[in-house]
């Protein structure tokens, strides 16, 4: 089993459940008392916040730079970054480690293809659903139409995340934000949903809905264990 190296702490709510992800999958392709062989360097989330909101990527990217290669240096052999709207500077990763990176949107796109689905709503932060760094990989790499919630609606879930979800509150009227959003992106023909930040299947479920939901962040982990069992004797 190679060894996982994670850049988390954006937010630890989910980065927790990417150690988690990893177990649960390792146990399940190895089973007994096998667990998931992984590093995490974890960064400080408020100043990644303030970047953001300031949109200084350069300095996000050194970050996310040095965290890479503390993760090389520990004997990581494969880097994720445990976050969706980061991979907009996820290029300062794989340009300056030595070792693979794997994508979220990679993963992500890989997963709704085995299912054969065309149109995918995607929700996340305003970064993920208004650049490009996310949706031109899904499109150009895997065929897809993505559609994404209107103007308004993308700054109610944009905040949902950073006032709430990243600080561990999870509410019933955001809740019924999100399930809304979703049905009015299944009305105009969305076949799934991403859930394009890694805090969002906290809180929905696949059961509060009626197609199916992407879960970049076990996506991502599954992954991540497949691979570092895949190549385990290369």
């Amino acid at each position: 089993m190679k060894t996982i190296g994670l850049i988390g702490g954006m937010s630890w709510e989910s980065s927790k459940l990417y150690y988690q992800f990893l177990n649960i999958k390792a146990k399940e392709l190895l089973g007994g008392s096998h667990s998931a062989k992984c590093i995490m360097v974890s960064v400080d989330f408020a100043e990644i916040e303030r970047l953001t909101f300031k949109e200084d990527w350069s300095a996000i990217g050194e970050i996310m730079k040095q965290a890479a290669q503390q993760l090389e240096k520990a004997g990581a052999d494969l880097i994720l970054l445990c976050t969706n709207t980061i991979h907009l500077v996820s290029h300062y990763i794989s340009e300056n480690v030595n070792i693979p990176f794997m994508h979220i949107a990679e993963t992500t796109g890989e997963s709704i293809k085995r299912l054969g689905l065309k149109k995918i709503a995607l929700l996340g932060t305003k970064f993920t659903m208004e650049k490009d760094f996310y949706t031109k990989t899904l499109i150009n790499d895997f065929g897809l139409e993505i559609v994404i919630p209107n103007i308004d609606k993308r700054q109610v879930i944009h905040d949902i995340i950073y006032k709430e979800l990243v600080k561990g509150q999870f509410t019933k009227v955001s809740k019924q934000e999100i399930i809304n959003t979703i049905k009015v992106l299944q009305s105009q023909g969305a076949q799934g949903v991403i859930l394009g930040c890694t805090e969002l299947p906290i809180l929905i479920s696949e059961s509060d809905i009626d197609i199916p939901i992407f879960d970049t962040g076990k996506i991502h982990a599954y992954k991540a264990v497949e691979w570092s069992l895949n190549n385990s004797t290369k």
